[in-house]
């Protein structure tokens, strides 16, 4: 039988009054993930697609001998109510544990009178007073340095992150409008906004960054407290997530890559290598540029747009050593290439008394081509720096994961780029971290965008849809 023979009885009954709309969703990552289980769950019939042999996106997991490695460290804050709603979905939320409080220790390597530790805390004091301890006491800026700080706090909170105006200027210029020094912004706004936007200050768009700092630190006094998978992260993106598709009754199909999509009989065809399925609803879950490929004509007004959406990449370097080197299970660095170092041992599965970091480098433009020779000679000497114990450790291995378009590049204007859900072809809807959810590229925002696109195809399929998220109803 051919796949056009086959494609008959795929989907059909939807099409032709059968009980029940089928739905595709093309793209496994955590916006796939999460419409395929939002339809389902309003008693949608559901195919999911994903052309790799995994689940989960550019969160994953992958075995090297005895480890169990992750492409790269990823976070999540206690604000970010989206993505935490998933992990209850999949029930991993107990895997993935939030800090009872806001701690990062922050070390500087490059003062003139040597290392110092600082640390960055909360108290369970209201906003603003639940930073004002910690601020009042950071070593790493002077006196006129941290009451500037407070100063730009104030003026940052009135800001509406939605108004276009912010989206069209870098954040470093607002910064310098409000008297912050380039040792401030290095020290504090740089040290959050590089890892939650992947981008420097004079390259960040001043909307998303008034997004991150209004929401992570100005909103409630835990809504920056971190957390992190204390397992791979393929058990809960890949495993657990499948488990759940499956109980809610999802058929997903791994190594599908969906190769076009054309409007059909009032619905839609989805074809793969193999299969044609034929479909109620599509949404389209996978990056931009391979979004921008099965768009059918007139989807979007200005397709070519979504190529205007740059990425950005993230590098990662995995190090194994031969004893403890680190008792913090993560720390931050300044004065140093390093960025944020993390204790990945217990989740990776290393036996014999060694320990296994891996370190985070985000907007990592001038390393993410290095050859592994050359990131190792600039990389290890850097870490012996930071933490004396590791000076004459044993290296019982070495290795980089990158992963060269790891978010969208938030970049001033790129707002007017990015797409809501619904498109101007009936039945077909868009989700992705790229996608219009107002944050930037973070699993926050992927799952977000997989509320908006099963919200906006429940919609038109006449079904109720109950957001999950109280405030975003």
């Amino acid at each position: 039988m051919t796949a056009d023979e086959r494609c008959a009885t795929t989907g059909a009954a939807a099409l032709h009054g059968g009980s029940r709309p089928h739905a595709v969703v093309v793209g496994g990552g955590l916006a796939g993930v999460t419409s395929a289980l939002q339809l389902a769950d309003a008693g949608v019939r559901v195919t999911l697609l994903e052309g790799r042999p995994r689940l989960g996106g550019l969160a994953f997991s992958f075995r090297r001998g005895e480890l169990s490695v992750d492409n790269g460290q990823h976070v999540y804050l206690r604000c970010c109510t989206a993505y935490r709603w998933f992990l209850d979905r999949v029930e991993g939320a107990h895997l993935a544990p939030v800090q009872d409080r806001l701690d990062v220790p922050v070390l500087d390597v490059g003062h003139p009178a040597g290392p110092r530790l600082g640390r960055l805390r909360r108290s369970a004091l209201p906003v603003p007073l639940h930073l004002a301890r910690s601020l009042a006491t950071y070593p790493h800026l002077s006196l006129a340095e941290r009451a500037s700080v407070g100063r730009a706090a104030l003026a940052l909170k009135k800001l509406d992150p939605a108004d276009p105006a912010l989206d069209g200027i870098d954040f470093a210029t607002w910064l310098g409008r409000h008297g912050q020094s380039p040792r401030t912004v290095e020290a504090l706004w740089d040290l959050v906004g590089v890892a939650t936007l992947n981008a420097t200050a004079p390259h960040a768009s001043m909307g998303l960054a008034a997004m991150v700092f209004k929401t992570g630190l100005l909103s409630e006094p835990g809504a920056a407290d971190i957390g992190w998978a204390h397992v791979p992260l393929g058990d809960l993106h890949d495993t657990l997530a499948r488990k759940a598709l499956d109980a809610a009754g999802v058929r997903t199909e791994a190594r599908a890559k969906a190769e076009r999509i054309v409007r059909r009989d009032g619905g839609w065809s989805v074809h793969t290598a193999g299969e044609i399925l034929e479909a109620d609803t599509v949404v389209l879950a996978v990056p931009q540029r391979e979004t921008r490929e099965l768009l059918p004509d007139g989807a979007l007004d200005d397709p070519d747009r979504l190529l205007d959406i740059g990425t950005a990449p993230i590098l990662n370097l995995h190090v194994v050593y031969d004893r403890k080197v680190l008792r913090q299970p993560f720390f931050t660095a300044l004065g140093s290439p390093v960025q944020w170092v993390f204790d990945r041992t217990a989740s990776s599965g290393l036996t014999g008394g060694g320990q296994y970091l891996a370190v985070s480098q985000s907007a990592a433009q001038d390393d993410i081509d290095e050859p592994v020779a050359v990131l190792r000679e600039r990389y290890l000497p850097e870490l012996e720096r930071l933490l004396p114990a590791a000076r004459g450790a044993g290296i019982r291995d070495f290795f980089v994961t990158r992963e060269r378009t790891a978010t969208f590049a938030p970049t001033p204007g790129v707002g007017r780029l990015r797409p809501g859900a619904r498109t101007h072809a009936p039945g077909l809807y868009l989700a992705g971290a790229w996608t219009a959810t107002g944050w930037p590229a973070t699993m926050e925002s992927a799952v977000r965008s997989g509320f908006s696109a099963a919200g906006a195809a429940l919609s038109a399929l006449g079904r109720r849809y109950d957001h999950p998220l109280q405030e975003a109803a």
